[in-house]
């Protein structure tokens, strides 16, 4: 035994019939994945869009301006590929049972980051959040045929 949580696991494996292996793999399913986005985006590789941890977060992978009607990544204005992000990020949270107005923390990735195209991502930002926006970090950075990423956190409500 290492520290008192395998202790633990232990104890509660021998009380009730479990073994360590079928415990071990139980912990490891406690999440769920989140790829079915009727009428939204869908993963463009090996990812997930989003996984639910534990019941408790919900994690979304960083979304691009894809559009959902057209089945294509629209390189737009960095309004417009903004305004896409956000659509879709709202579409995943929405379709894992989670609600908006949960989100907690957001990064967005912003290229080229410099003096126009900031004020322009952060003004469609700020009126998709509102008066309670969630904690966020802004990177600039190099993205492939696109200006604007997002992924960001959320707390799921019981």
């Amino acid at each position: 035994m290492v520290d008192g949580r395998e202790r633990l696991y232990e104890r509660n494996a021998f009380d009730s019939g479990l073994t360590l292996p079928l415990l071990a793999s139980m912990l490891r399913c406690m999440k769920t994945i989140v790829n079915h986005v009727p009428g939204g985006p869908k993963p463009a590789g090996p990812y997930s869009l989003g996984i639910v941890a534990e019941g408790k977060f919900l994690f979304l992978s960083g979304q691009i301006p894809y559009n959902p009607a057209t089945g294509k990544l629209e390189r737009g204005t960095i309004e417009e590929q903004t305004q896409l992000v956000l659509n879709n990020l709202k579409s995943i949270i929405e379709a894992a049972g989670g609600k908006i107005e949960n989100v907690v923390n957001c990064r967005v990735y912003l290229q080229p980051f410099d003096a126009q195209t900031f004020p322009k991502m952060n003004e469609i930002y700020a009126k998709f959040w509102g008066s309670q926006p969630p904690t966020r970090t802004t990177i600039g950075c190099q993205l492939l045929n696109c200006d604007v990423e997002m992924d960001c956190i959320v707390v799921m409500e019981k």
